[in-house]
């Protein structure tokens, strides 16, 4: 039988960071905190823009994908929820003000993107304590590039090495829903609470993006805005024009199909599903009567699909 190798036999440097477990016995592998993850972050950004960077044009990565052991990261997430949006404000807090010493030296701080994006995740084969980095130039920017340069830090050494892999290799990592966040980039380098400024007339609460594999919607972002405490996303076969129903043009979308409630006392989202097929983040959805919901958590940055074929992304506003 052949025996399947682990991510760093792949990319060829087993040698390099992986010893032996009977090497690893008795070691006790460094605690991952906040401040670990924030620091870990804002060093390879400040990496990036002297890596980057040439003339006078100041160049930095726009999504960060930070890797950790499944063990580690599940450890951390216990009792922290939300520490991660936390961790996230501060860094871009941190970052704008980086960017704003090169804006007052002189530099031209353009961006490449325009939002920042932030991928916590674990791979299998990290060992605990271990920790790695990839930075873009370009969030989902759907352009294929033949490699990506990855940072790790092994725990045996506590020494990062930098090397380039293929992106067929990020399909061995795990991505969490809780661990993605996105915020848009701001021009005047200065972190807005909350990320956008609420509407004049109404606050925008909560923000949905269909994705729809027809020809017709190629290349096109269709977003709804929550701005109520209750939101239902029908069909074609809706006639109501209510402000809260967010009507997707196709045939593959029930009438009605989700119903998505805001809860101001926990601040969270909840979820019922009366279509046909409904997944959320890849776990199957109980279909509700119409007169009786049954409602399941519904995290920010989750990934809803309906029938199958049109995906639902809830994002911040």
């Amino acid at each position: 039988m052949e025996t399947k190798s682990n991510f760093w036999q792949r990319i060829g440097i087993q040698d390099w960071f992986l010893t032996e477990e009977n090497n690893s016995r008795g070691q006790k592998s460094p605690q991952l905190t906040p401040e670990t993850i924030y620091s870990f972050i804002v060093d390879k950004f400040k990496e990036s823009i002297r890596e980057l960077s040439f003339a006078d044009r100041i160049v930095f990565y726009h999504e960060f994908i930070i890797t950790f052991n499944a063990e580690d990261y599940r450890e951390f997430i216990d009792n922290k929820q939300g520490i991660l949006g936390l961790i996230v404000q501060e860094t871009v807090k941190k970052f704008y003000e980086i960017l704003r010493e090169h804006r007052q030296a002189g530099k031209n701080v353009e961006p490449s993107g325009s939002k920042w994006v932030f991928r916590l995740v674990s791979h299998p084969d990290y060992a605990r304590g271990d920790k790695g980095f990839i930075g873009k130039l370009l969030p989902d920017n759907n352009q294929k590039s033949e490699n990506l340069r990855v940072t790790f830090i092994p725990r045996q050494t506590g020494i990062a090495q930098t090397f380039d892999i293929n992106n067929d290799i990020l399909k061995g990592f795990t991505y969490y829903s809780e661990g993605y966040m996105e915020i848009p980039y701001d021009a005047q380098l200065e972190y807005v609470e909350g990320n956008t400024p609420p509407s004049k007339d109404q606050t925008v609460i909560g923000r949905l993006e269909a994705i729809i594999p027809d020809k017709q919607f190629s290349g096109k972002k269709i977003e709804f805005l929550i701005k109520t405490e209750d939101t239902i996303v029908s069909g074609n076969d809706d006639g109501r024009e209510d402000s809260n129903i967010f009507k997707i043009a196709t045939e593959w979308v029930n009438s009605p199909h989700l119903h998505i409630r805001y809860n101001k006392t926990d601040g969270n989202f909840y979820l019922a599903s009366f279509g046909e097929l409904t997944t959320l983040n890849e776990v199957l959805v109980q279909r509700s009567e119409i007169n009786s919901p049954q409602w399941v958590s519904l995290p920010l940055n989750s990934r809803m699909l309906l029938n199958g074929i049109i995906g639902i992304n809830l994002f911040k506003p």
